[in-house]
């Protein structure tokens, strides 16, 4: 096992009927901006649960946030911070909203030129403005963990960035505000949380026992709740495994001790900012291109997570990580997400030149575990994936 630290300061409030509890959660002096997406939260009942929890701070709202956080937008949210002097942020939503929300607590303190340096010069973010998340769909795990992506669409990138200091002070959990999700949503937040533990465990031996079990815990807690999920969003117990299992899938715990791959993630970004395509489905066109490319290097740990996750038996390591290989997108497949670029777009031809491009233009000469993943072989695997 490798060496690591752990520290994770955010306060998880979950289960039903807690959205009130914002009341005694947020500083009483606190000057709060709103921030949501596209109105959903006035349809199902959300916003008057935050609104009443709010009577006694002073509000400020500001909505709109897309679904792929944009820089644009979160550059108006920015001039209404600076101009109602806000200090403490509120994020009402999914890992769009809350993303953005990072982006805004680490722009409003950002003494540089330009805030998009923050995403283009990979500044860490030591201490952000003060915010919280009350979550309203469960995929990306961003309300308990430090990290964000933000697009900006005029120039058709998708980066990431983070730092201790964006940690969400307290987050909200009640699984049932998915009971008025869409089912491609909830698709979404499945394939999302379930790539997500992948990119962490889907990589080489360390022996991390503990690490590998967690991670195949939440695989097969995933896997068992998604049919249950899709079929009824109200059944609770359903719904709040899945809301946990999202939370639990990146909130730092997994990844500590063992390596990591994130390759999938790089390229599934970038087919987003190309093509629009929704994140998770990006994630499930790349990784069974992204494991058949680099199964030598990843045979044995797809063998174990096909025994240990889909009882895949019988045959040698290869034939058992093969399978798993199948198994998974015969899943994904199940969610009612399709597998290939192909099935997103007919403009696919040059996208993996493009990709390429792109890193060797950023630098990114290196992904994946092993850091040898160069732009030539993203190349090849993006291709795969046509």
């Amino acid at each position: 096992m490798n060496n690591f630290e752990l520290k994770n300061p955010t306060k998880i409030i979950f289960g039903k009927d807690t959205i009130k509890q914002l009341e005694s959660e947020i500083p009483a002096d606190a000057k709060v901006l709103l921030l949501y997406g596209g109105g959903s939260i006035k349809k199902n009942g959300i916003y008057e649960q935050v609104k009443k929890a709010l009577t006694k701070v002073e509000v400020v709202e500001f909505g709109g946030i897309p679904a792929n956080p944009e820089y644009a937008t979160l550059i108006e949210a920015l001039q209404v911070i600076k101009e109602e002097n806000i200090t403490y942020l509120l994020a009402v939503g999914g890992g769009s909203v809350i993303d953005g929300t990072k982006f805004l607590s680490a722009a409003a303190v950002f003494e540089g030129e330009t805030p998009w340096d923050i995403l283009t010069k990979n500044i860490r973010t030591e201490v952000g403005m003060p915010f919280a998340t009350v979550l309203t769909l469960p995929a990306t795990g961003s309300e308990m963990n430090s990290g964000a992506v933000i697009t900006r669409s005029e120039t058709k990138e998708k980066l990431a960035m983070g730092g201790p200091g964006l940690f969400p002070v307290f987050s909200i959990l009640d699984p049932q505000v998915i009971s008025s999700i869409p089912q491609r949503q909830l698709a979404n937040g499945l394939m999302d949380s379930f790539s997500h533990v992948l990119e962490q465990y889907m990589t080489y031996p360390v022996e991390g026992l503990l690490q590998d079990r967690f991670a195949e815990s939440i695989l097969q807690t995933i896997i068992e709740v998604a049919p249950k999920v899709l079929k009824d969003p109200t059944d609770y117990d359903a719904a709040a495994n899945f809301m946990w299992s999202c939370t639990m899938a990146l909130n730092g715990l997994i990844q500590k001790g063992v390596p990591s791959d994130w390759a999938i993630h790089a390229m599934g970004h970038e087919l987003t900012a190309l093509f629009g395509i929704d994140h998770a489905r990006t994630l499930a066109v790349i990784a069974p291109s992204h494991y058949k490319y680099n199964f030598e290097a990843k045979k044995e740990k797809l063998a174990q997570y096909g025994e240990r996750v889909w009882n895949i038996t019988e045959g040698s390591i290869d034939d058992k990580a093969y399978a798993a290989i199948e198994r998974t997108v015969a899943f994904f497949h199940e969610l009612g997400i399709d597998t290939k670029l192909s099935d997103y777009t007919k403009e696919y031809e040059g996208t993996a030149e493009k990709i390429a491009q792109r890193f060797t233009d950023r630098g990114w000469l290196g992904l994946g575990e092993h850091q040898n993943l160069s732009p030539d072989k993203v190349e090849k695997i993006v291709k795969m994936a046509y």
